[in-house]
């Protein structure tokens, strides 16, 4: 699966604490019980999942599991604009309004993932800004077009737009991308802006990986989010995605980051969450992993300003991660078979529990 710039670093700050006691015995989905929706929706905060839109048109335990278990859903890959636009001016549009038709029928919310991204854009694109036969001038015009078309198209429909996506270093420098070399760094501002006008009513995120806790690069995101706020630029949420992997140890002051960004007026949110593994799977490192996920779901449950909480996937069948982080995976709540893990486990009774 097709999200590839997930390399983690080692986290630096490591911080103590048992791992949960959940049992790692693995339970069919199909088990007696609540629905993390169900528990969800009782705790005041949405429960959500990317979205495979193969699977869900071709795995009938897949569809009806999303149905269950989520209230929220992103797109995967298929809002991305290397999907919606693959020719210029040539829009395919049908897997993402599938998406927005299932989550209808299913009462659920949509995230929008992404507007501006440095990767998985369409090759015309690409191409065009490499051989100089599209300049910085039209280069802006064409996104505040990709943006307001998008946007437009879903108008009331989506809940959260990912506006720009990932548009920092580790160190918290701005990365050289596309949009950075040929427009500055006002393309960020005039993203929100455009996203704003096309939807008023959706709310509109910051989103990045490696930024769950306080960091140079989650204070490079703070630091821009109070200057832009200042200035009226309609920036709305902070969204941590929480591509987690054990071996690099829990995030520190994670509840202390999500603290500052509410302290701006913002909404915050987990966006992308998974904990994968070296493999092979044993009960400790399932401990572990549930560990992880019960403590950015109790950081979410912690914060008034966080509004959802997302796993990037919820079955090992679909995951991304094996793809990309060779010798790992088993980074989802259940199995390739749906069994749940204790990190499923680990997600009810966090959402049980409810707000503290």
């Amino acid at each position: 699966m097709r999200h590839t710039n997930r390399f983690r670093m080692p986290v630096l700050a490591l911080v103590a604490g048992a791992l949960l006691s959940t049992t790692v015995a693995v339970q069919p989905a199909s088990a007696h019980g609540p629905s993390l929706r169900k528990l969800a929706d009782r705790a005041g905060v949405r429960i959500g999942t990317a979205v495979d839109m193969t699977a869900l048109a071709e795995d009938r335990t897949y569809r009806r599991t999303t149905a269950r278990e989520f209230d929220s859903v992103t797109a995967e890959n298929v809002m991305k604009w290397e999907s919606v636009e693959p020719r210029r001016g040539v829009y395919d549009w049908k897997p993402a309004d599938d998406l927005v038709r299932y989550a209808r029928a299913h009462g659920q919310v949509v995230r929008g993932h992404t507007l501006v991204w440095h990767s998985q854009l369409p090759g015309w694109l690409t191409s065009g800004v490499a051989d100089g036969s599209i300049d910085s001038a039209e280069l802006r015009g064409i996104l505040r077009a990709h943006i307001t078309t998008e946007v437009k198209r879903y108008k009331g429909r989506i809940q959260q737009w990912d506006v720009v996506n990932e548009i920092f270093e580790e160190d918290g420098s701005p990365r050289n991308s596309i949009w950075l070399q040929q427009l500055g760094p006002s393309y960020i501002a005039d993203a929100f802006r455009w996203a704003h006008a096309a939807d008023p009513r959706a709310k509109l995120f910051l989103n990045d990986y490696n930024v769950e806790g306080v960091n140079a690069k989650s204070t490079a995101y703070y630091e821009l989010a109070k200057r832009l706020r200042s200035e009226g630029v309609p920036v709305q949420g902070f969204g941590a995605q929480g591509h987690l992997a054990i071996q690099y140890g829990f995030p520190g002051q994670v509840a202390e980051n999500l603290a500052r960004f509410e302290a701006l007026g913002m909404r915050t949110a987990f966006t992308e969450v998974d904990v994968r593994m070296i493999l092979p799977v044993d009960e400790a490192k399932l401990a572990a992993q549930a560990s992880y996920y019960r403590r950015l779901l109790d950081a979410c449950l912690g914060a008034r300003s966080c509004t959802s909480f997302t796993v990037w996937g919820y079955t090992d069948k679909y995951s991304w991660v094996p793809g990309v982080f060779g010798g790992q995976g088993a980074a989802t709540p259940m199995d390739e078979e749906y069994g749940r893990k204790a990190a499923y486990g680990a997600l009810r009774e966090g959402l049980a529990a409810g707000r503290w």
